[in-house]
């Protein structure tokens, strides 16, 4: 059985200090503002008609933002937030004793939606259209179906892979989002509010720099924030300056463009072994010592994003601007 609990729109998570780097309410979420502003609209007919949301989907590579907003629906709504993953609903006894405990207008979050067992989805259609559970109990001759009410609820399901989705399970959402990667101004407002949450003083040169090698992503943002802090700190006097920044990032391994040392074995891997491509990615993972998933979920996404790869019906392909950014003659065969 899944091992969850309720939560307060107050008690989110249990990390007080990641707690105070997301935001808790629309109006502190930065970027992504036609999903925000179409939510805030959604969000208010739905109080305004003393109704639960309707359910949500929200989707796109890792790290932008899609759990804060599962927790700022919550908010706004002002009602709890029950969060699980796909994986960890094995069984329709596991979905059924996650949804009866479940308040009217009360929000369910559940991250890696595409992962859910077939079997779960088709117990979950129902909740999700008329907010009743058919459960099966016995066997054979014995067997008979159980009907049980639910409060309404809200689904909100994230993932990074949308296409794996079924249509079934997709079309019931009426709420269908995609979060884009951040642009550097957006970046840098992150980069600034986490300077002042956790009261270390970071300047404009600073702030952009880590921006700049964020990957267009807010958790990749404030990961990197915390490290270079810890130069500011042991190298410099707290402050967070821009030379510092960049001594910081450079001796990370990240460059310019945010590219780590997985993303240039990556590339250099195409380059070198497959003379820039077409390869497929099974190919290109064994031959580099990484998963094919971990690959195509969340480095392929920015480096599609830089045009420094295509993928084509014969696999992935450099790019002239790839090799550009790493000094390596095109073309290359």
């Amino acid at each position: 059985m899944t091992e969850e609990r309720l939560v307060t729109p107050d008690e989110m998570m249990e990390d007080e200090s990641e707690l105070s780097l997301r935001p808790e309410r629309l109006n502190q979420y930065i970027g992504q503002t036609a999903v925000k502003e179409n939510l805030r609209i959604f969000i208010e007919a739905a109080k305004n008609r003393n109704e639960s949301l309707d359910h949500v989907l929200l989707f796109g590579p890792p790290g932008l933002g899609k759990t804060t907003l599962a927790t700022i629906i919550a908010n706004e709504m002002g009602v709890n937030i029950k969060t699980t993953s796909g994986p960890m609903i094995e069984r329709s006894g596991d979905l059924a004793a996650i949804l009866s405990v479940l308040e009217p207008g009360d929000v369910l979050f559940i991250d890696e939606i595409h992962r859910l067992p077939k079997s779960i989805e088709e117990v979950l259609y129902p909740a999700m259209e008329d907010y009743v559970l058919d459960i099966v109990v016995g066997k054979d001759e014995s067997a008979r179906s159980i009907r049980v009410d639910l409060a309404p609820f809200t689904l909100v399901g994230a993932t990074t892979r949308a296409g794996d989705l079924s249509a079934p399970l997709r079309d019931r959402f009426g709420v269908i989002n995609r979060l884009e990667y951040y642009n550097e101004e957006q970046l840098q407002s992150i980069v600034k509010r986490t300077g002042i949450v956790y009261e270390t003083p970071i300047d404009d040169q600073a702030s952009l720099e880590l921006a700049r090698r964020s990957r267009g992503t807010p958790r990749i943002a404030n990961r990197l924030f915390r490290r270079v802090r810890d130069y500011a700190q042991v190298m410099g006097d707290g402050v967070i300056t821009h030379d510092i920044a960049q001594l910081a990032l450079d001796r990370l391994d990240i460059d310019s463009l945010g590219l780590d040392y997985v993303d240039h074995k990556y590339l250099m891997g195409i380059i070198e072994r497959f003379g820039g491509g077409p390869c497929g990615i099974e190919a290109i993972a064994a031959s580099i010592g990484e998963e094919p998933q971990t690959l195509e979920d969340v480095y392929e996404p920015y480096l599609l994003q830089l045009g420094f790869i295509k993928r084509t019906p014969r696999g992935r392909v450099i790019t002239p601007q790839a090799c550009e950014h790493l000094k390596v003659p095109y073309p290359l065969k």
